[in-house]
């Protein structure tokens, strides 16, 4: 069974190309982001990885943490970066997880538990292994996405949808289909026009379950 919104994380300890870390302990109070790449010097992850580290001010300005995995060892991490930051143009300050034996892989469910990792294996042999996870302070899963190996993600979108939820953290309130920070917000089911129009201001009622509000934040 895959890992689902709002349970707990795996914790783990594990080698980076900064050191040993414990997950939970690294994560702290912050927000974080786990993305996942099924092996290093690849043509997209080395794209993908470039507009992370492009991104850092916009993470930092969130409180989050970036930590990237991927299924080869800490030398091959320290190498494959300065590739990175070549193409990017700028430092990749975050760790990148070494997850040779693929326990976080399995851990998050990103490949079966009887993956294994041949002789001369190539991206495809650990080709699921292409997700992001954004994580709560509490350790519990926000969001997850898993792309093909021939989608390069949209970072743009993992920040718009860290916002979001971010947002509407502990509040009654939800972002709408194309929602981007600064536009209208859906108040939720839970208060009644009158309590909801105290709380948030003058409503936008399209009808009666769908009222909207002005951006809080």
């Amino acid at each position: 069974m895959g890992l689902r919104i709002n349970e707990t994380v795996p914790n783990f300890t594990a080698m980076t190309d900064q050191g040993e870390i414990s997950f939970h302990d690294w994560i702290g109070d912050s927000y974080a982001i786990l993305f996942s790449h099924p092996k290093d010097y690849t043509p997209v992850c080395t794209t993908e990885f470039g507009a992370v580290a492009q991104l850092a001010d916009e993470w930092a300005k969130r409180g989050t943490k970036v930590i990237g995995l991927s299924v080869d060892g800490v030398e091959d991490h320290k190498g494959w970066k300065s590739d990175i930051e070549n193409v990017a143009g700028t430092t990749a300050g975050f760790p990148i997880i070494a997850d040779e034996g693929l326990e976080v892989s399995k851990a998050f469910d990103m490949l079966p538990a009887d993956a294994y990792l041949p002789d001369g294996r190539t991206p495809a042999d650990s080709a699921t292994v292409r997700s992001v996870f954004i994580i709560g302070p509490d350790k519990k899963l926000r969001l997850s996405m898993t792309y093909p190996m021939t989608v390069g993600r949209n970072f743009a979108e993992v920040l718009r949808a860290l916002d979001a939820l971010q947002m509407t953290d502990g509040k009654p309130l939800a972002a709408p289909a194309n929602w981007q920070p600064g536009q209208d917000v859906i108040v939720g089911l839970a208060l009644d026009d009158d309590a909801a129009a105290a709380q948030f201001g003058a409503l936008d009622i399209k009808l009666p379950y769908l009222r909207f509000a002005k951006d809080p934040s």
